[in-house]
Formats: C-alpha cells, structure tokens, sequence
C-alpha cells in the first residue's frame, strides 16, 4: 500500500492575466463603453463584484488536476456548475502492474503524529487485502471496490468558471469545512488570489492554517507535468 499526501496541479497557462482583459470587454458590452478600456482592466471587474454584478467573470475558467482522497471528491463533485473527470474505481484493477499490484490512499492530516494514525493505516490495508481477495476470488473491480476506503487516493480534473471557483472557496475554506477539504481549497487559493487579486483577493477565509495540513500546489504544463520536470 502506498501513502501519499494530498496535491493540486494547476496549468500555468490556466492563470493567463489576459483573463481580466477579456472580461473587462464582455462586461462593457452592458454599457457600451468599450472606448473607455485603459489598461486597467482589475479595478473595473473588481468594481463590478463589489456591486455584486457576479455573472460577468463567469465567461472565464480554470482547470486544475486534484488529487485527494475519495471522500473529499464527494464534496467536489456536489459544486454545480462544474466539469469532472475522476479516476474510476469500477474500471481501473489496482492488482494490474500499472498500479504497482497495490492501492494507493491519501495521509489524513487529522491523524498525523498521533496514536490513531496507526489504526488508521492498519485498517487501510485490511481493506486493501480483503479488496484484492475479492479480485482473487472472481469478483470484478466494480464489486471489490465496495471494501475500498474512503481514504483511497484518486484523481480528478475540475474545471469551474470563476464564479463557481469563488464559490468553492467560500465553502471549502471555512473553518467548518473538511480538513482535507480546506488543505488542498487554501493554498489553492492562496494562488489564484496572488494570479487575480480582483477575482479572489477579498476571500479571506482561515488563511492562517496550519502549513503542515497544506496540500502542494504545483504549476504545470497543460497535462499536468510539473513545469519543474519539464525545464530539467
């Protein structure tokens, strides 16, 4: 069984400042004052979200590769309006060699440092034991999945506009919301509010949290390889 700690990749192209630009021109199209564009295309759209004209910024988007576990996706999946792509456990046998003939689960950063890890992984790998003797058994991945965790590690691509993207971060960064919600929303935050500070700069939810519960954002090229990997 492999243990890995939660991440988020994010497209470098995906944070093009040239978003603000373009949605400064669909939103003078209301106005018709197009002429009066001048290079300073934040303080317009940041004036507009202020006043809550919100629809505008949803002409825009971003995608990024999340990898959490299972139980996190639940949430994600629930944000309407969205496009998701996940990593299927009816479809893909963790027993193939391509998955190393194991399963792979995310660390719970509640648990780290304390007793209850240990029983954590311990109850982790029954599953995974009773999930492959299922597949010994003759059962199909569709059927051994019912055993699974929900700490199994998977992948999902999340594609939302801007204003599906402010709402995630309003849920899941809240104090209230799931820790291994908020590790992978609030650094993903904190990036995008450092990309368009008009967009998502006044969402200050828990920023402070713990720098051990953060997930690792990491820039990418449009397939998610890490741009660290591509300029060596």
């Amino acid at each position: 069984m492999r243990i890995e700690k939660a991440r988020v990749y994010v497209p470098e192209g995906q944070l093009d400042p040239a978003v603000m630009k373009r949605l400064e021109r669909y939103a003078r199209i209301c106005y018709k004052s197009e002429d009066k564009m001048d290079g300073e295309s934040g303080g317009f759209v940041g004036s507009l979200l202020k006043r809550g004209h919100a629809s505008v910024i949803e002409h825009e988007k971003i995608t990024v590769l999340i990898i959490t576990d299972r139980g996190v996706t639940h949430e994600v999946v629930r944000h309407r309006i969205g496009s998701f792509s996940q990593e299927s456990t009816r479809y893909c046998n963790y027993s193939q060699d391509r998955f190393g003939r194991e399963i792979s689960v995310i660390e719970p950063v509640f648990f780290r440092g304390s007793d209850r890890y240990e029983l954590w992984e311990r109850g982790c790998r029954e599953a995974e034991k009773a999930y492959f003797e299922l597949l010994d058994a003759g059962a199909s991945p569709q059927e051994a999945r019912s055993v699974l965790p929900n700490s199994l590690k998977t992948e999902i691509a999340v594609t939302f506009n801007m204003r599906q993207w402010r709402h995630f971060f309003e849920l899941r960064c809240h104090r209230t919301a799931h820790p291994q919600a908020r590790e992978i929303s609030i650094p993903l935050l904190r990036l995008f509010a450092s990309r368009f500070p008009e967009l998502f700069g006044d969402l200050d939810y828990d920023r402070e949290f713990p720098a051990e519960y953060e997930a690792r954002v990491i820039l990418s090229d449009e397939l998610f390889v890490p741009l660290e990997e591509i300029h060596e």
